[in-house]
C-alpha cells in the first residue's frame, strides 16, 4: 500500500517507534529511523519487516538529538537529499521523568517540552511544505493517554502529550482541504523501556516481584490489564496511511485498554 513513499518515525529504535516503523516497512515504505546508540539491529528488524512481506525497501538512520532544532533541521535536510520528500512523519520521540511539580527539575521541566513537544512542531513545519506540494502526507503524531487525562507527578509529561494533541488539531485545521491529514495516537501502557524502569521502581520500593508489580501498574489505569503492543499501534498507523483515513482529520485516537472511558 505505501510502495515509493518515504517514512520518518522519531525515536524509533526500540519500543513503540520501532514497531510503527516495521508495520510501516511492511506496507513497503521505505524508512529513514531516529535515535540514540547502534542503529545497526533496528535497521536489520525493519528490512527484515520488509523482506517477509516481499518489498525491498532502503533503510536510512540519522542521529539527530530531538531536542535540538539545528540537528532535526539536518535530518530533515538528510531525509530530503536521500529520499526527494517526507511522504509520512511519525512524531514518536520522547522522554519521562516523575516528581511533584514543586521538585520538579527545571531542565527536566525542559528537556521533555522540547523532546516530547518542541520537535514534532520542527519536523512538520519543515515536512509540511512538500507534503502540501504533492497533495497528499501523513503525519502522525504519538501523544498518550496523558494528552487526554493528567496522572500526578507527571507535569511535563502531560502538558507536552496535551500539547501534541492540541498542535495535531491545528495543523489537522491548516491542512483540512488537502491530501495531507495529521492525527494523534494515545497509547496507554506499552511495555517500552520507559515502563519498564517504572515497573522496575514500583517493585523496589514496594519489595514485589516484577509480576506482581506490572499487575499493579495495569490495575490502576487500565481496566484491559493488559498492555497495548507496539504491533497494535503500528497497524493503527498503517490505517492513518491507507485511502480508509482520507477524512480522518485531527484525531487523538485511544489505544489504552479503557483507560480514558473511565
Amino acid at each position: 500500500m505505501l510502495k515509493n513513499k518515504t517514512a520518518l518515525v522519531t525515536g524509533s529504535t526500540s519500543g513503540i517507534g520501532l514497531g510503527i516503523a516495521k508495520s510501516l516497512a511492511a506496507q513497503g515504505a521505505h524508512l529513514i529511523l531516529n535515535g540514540f546508540g547502534d542503529a545497526s539491529g533496528p535497521m536489520a528488524e525493519v528490512k527484515a519487516a520488509a523482506s517477509a512481506a516481499g518489498h525491498d525497501i532502503q533503510v536510512l538512520f540519522h542521529a539527530a538529538d530531538m531536542s535540538q532544532p539545528h540537528q532535526i533541521a539536518d535530518m530533515m535536510a538528510f531525509a530530503t537529499a536521500q529520499r526527494g520528500q517526507v511522504d509520512i512523519l511519525v512524531n514518536n520521540a520522547g522522554i519521562q521523568y516523575v516528581a511533584p511539580v514543586q521538585d520538579f527539575p527545571n531542565e527536566k521541566w525542559d528537556a521533555i517540552l522540547a523532546i516530547n513537544l518542541s520537535s514534532a512542531f520542527h519536523t512538520t513545519k519543515l515536512a509540511l511544505p512538500a507534503m502540501l506540494k504533492a497533495n497528499w502526507g501523513r503525519i502522525i503524531n504519538v501523544a498518550s493517554a496523558h494528552g487526554l487525562v493528567g496522572s500526578a507527578e507527571k507535569a511535563a509529561y502531560v502538558a507536552a502529550k496535551h500539547g501534541i494533541v492540541g498542535l495535531t488539531k491545528v495543523v489537522a485545521l491548516e491542512t483540512a482541504t488537502s491530501g495531507v491529514t495529521c492525527n494523534a495516537i494515545c497509547p496507554g501502557w506499552v511495555l517500552t523501556p520507559l515502563v519498564q524502569k517504572q515497573v522496575d521502581a514500583r517493585a523496589a520500593a514496594n519489595h514485589w516481584t516484577n509480576a506482581q508489580a506490572t499487575q499493579e501498574l495495569l490495575a490502576e489505569k487500565e481496566p484491559s490489564l493488559q498492555f497495548t503492543t507496539p504491533e497494535e499501534l503500528g497497524a493503527l498507523t498503517v490505517f492513518f496511511c491507507s485511502p480508509g483515513a482520507n477524512n480522518t482529520r485531527g484525531v487523538a485516537w485511544a489505544m489504552d485498554g479503557g483507560w480514558t472511558a473511565q
